[in-house]
């Protein structure tokens, strides 16, 4: 899989040869966060590129691009069906926007995303900037 796709993050449901490999990195992450792998199976885990967090990384990543996409075009207003290097970036944004709404968001990626200049309420914004433009 790995030497085929140019990285080891298996989907879940992913079959190879029959095997569901998707579900047996699954269980390795598990069984490194219960501190129950072998440090010599983690050890060749890394080597080929397995991430443990997927969560963190793909959210690294994406945010990466934001700030990517922040200084190509002088702010962070993601539209929302807008993609950047093939990852639907607005629809990211908009799922961070609605974490945020829940109280879901933790606190350090919130001020992450403030930091690049994301708005949390765009309608709002947009209102208030049209309204200074009318007056």
């Amino acid at each position: 899989f790995q030497q085929r796709e140019g990285h080891a993050n298996v989907p879940s449901s992913h079959k190879e040869e029959g095997v569901n490999l998707g579900t047996w990195l699954e269980t390795q992450r598990q069984q490194k966060r219960k501190g129950e792998l072998d440090i010599s199976l983690e050890k060749n885990l890394e080597d080929v590129g397995v991430m443990w967090d997927v969560f963190k990384e793909q959210w690294e990543n994406n945010y990466c691009l934001l700030v990517k996409f922040q200084q190509r075009e002088g702010h962070a207003n993601v539209p929302s069906s807008h993609k950047e290097e093939g990852v639907n970036l607005g629809t990211w944004l908009e799922t961070q926007r609605q974490q945020k709404r829940k109280g879901e968001l933790d606190i350090s990626l919130e001020k992450n995303l403030e930091d690049v200049g994301v708005m949390w309420d765009v309608f709002k914004e947009q209102w208030e900037n049209n309204y200074c433009l009318l007056v």
